[in-house]
Order: structure tokens, then C-alpha cells, then sequence
């Protein structure tokens, strides 16, 4: 089984014109995101505990990075977007960002 963590991303166009003078224009619109695959997760362990540890939300004036949903998938599981370039390219050449919980484990503060 792997956790699949889901991210949307926004970038601020508010910020293509600033001159970094006084605050920032808020204009954010949304780009995009990622499913980040967490691979050789422990059974029976606290998957909330994991999405926080991934470390995954973050940003700046100009982009930002943000957690919308985490669910429990096979680990044959493809993303709409890994599924779309089987389909109609015949391959997968842009995976999914994959990381390995022990990376996590070893960097985090929990066993």
C-alpha cells in the first residue's frame, strides 16, 4: 500500500510586477499540483502523522504549495495524470514525485 498525499499549487501574479517594495499584490491563481506517493508505509501507523511529516506545504510571495487531500491507494496506483500519458503516449515519461518512508522516518521525529 502507498499514501497518496494530493498538493494544488498557486502562484501569485500579483507578484510579476512588484518591486519589492512594501507589500506584496495578492493575486494568486491556481497552477496545477502534484500526488505525492509515500511507498513502503508500515501497516497500522498514523497517516496523518505521515502527511505532516512529508513536509510537503510551503511558499513564498510568488508560489505556494498546499495539501488538499491524502487517501490510502495499491501499489499499482497511477494518477490521472501518470493514466492520461499511458493513454495517449503509450508510456509514463513524467512520474509522480515518489518518496520512500523510510527517507521520512529517518529525517522525522516519530518511529
Amino acid at each position: 500500500m502507498m499514501l497518496v498525499i494530493s498538493t494544488q499549487v498557486h502562484e501569485n501574479y500579483g507578484a510579476h510586477d512588484w518591486d519589492g517594495n512594501g507589500t506584496c499584490p495578492q493575486y494568486w491563481k491556481a497552477k496545477g499540483g502534484s500526488d505525492y506517493k509515500i511507498t513502503n508505509i508500515p501497516l497500522n501507523i498514523d497517516y496523518l502523522a505521515v502527511v505532516a511529516l512529508a513536509g510537503l506545504e510551503g511558499g513564498n510571495d510568488y508560489f505556494r504549495e498546499e495539501i488538499i487531500d491524502w487517501k490510502i491507494e495499491g501499489d499499482d496506483y497511477l494518477s490521472w495524470f501518470e493514466k492520461s500519458q499511458l493513454d495517449y503516449e503509450g508510456s509514463i515519461t513524467h512520474k509522480e514525485p515518489t518518496i520512500e518512508y523510510s527517507t521520512l522516518k529517518l529525517n522525522g521525529s516519530f518511529a
